[in-house]
């Protein structure tokens, strides 16, 4: 989140320098986190694993931006507030999970959430054409990495359990 921030900020002060900050914190933290997730599996389970990722995720972002394009009468401003309401009651639930380790499932539900509802956001936002291209890719580029994490977490269960 820190590296939106600063790359938003950097996008609307007219600062490449703080906008590319932004992109690069954005992209170590993606790569960081989805590279820790990776490590769970044998070298040879990666690639497979990484495929099947992309295959749904790219089919996971077609039938959200068909939604968002077949449905142009209707605004998806709300979609944003959805998505901020599913992160914060997915960091509450994950402060829960703590106690609770059960609810962790919940957590990871919310917060997969969020993600989808910000990309259904961010893909109206482009077809809208609201907002500077650069940071609607930015905020794209954090929508599709956020759900790709998520289902190659679910991705590496499902391999590591074969």
């Amino acid at each position: 989140m820190g590296g939106e921030i600063l790359a938003e900020r950097g996008f609307e002060q007219d600062s490449m320098p703080t906008a590319m900050a932004g992109v690069v914190i954005l992209k170590l933290a993606f790569g960081a986190f989805g590279g820790g997730v990776l490590s769970y599996l044998s070298e040879g389970a990666r690639i497979p694993a990484l495929a099947i990722t992309g295959v749904v995720v790219v089919a996971m972002t077609a039938l959200i931006g068909g939604y968002v394009y077949l449905r142009s009468g209707t605004q998806f401003d709300h979609y944003s507030r959805w998505a901020t309401y599913a992160f914060l009651a997915g960091l509450g639930a994950l402060l829960l999970a703590s106690f609770v380790p059960v609810v962790g499932i919940a957590a990871f539900a919310l917060i997969f959430t969020g993600f989808l509802l910000r990309l259904g956001y961010e893909m109206w936002q482009v077809r809208e054409s609201r907002g500077r291209p650069a940071m609607q890719s930015v905020g794209l580029y954090v929508a599709v990495a956020g759900v790709f994490v998520h289902v190659l977490q679910i991705v590496i269960r499902m391999v590591a359990e074969r």
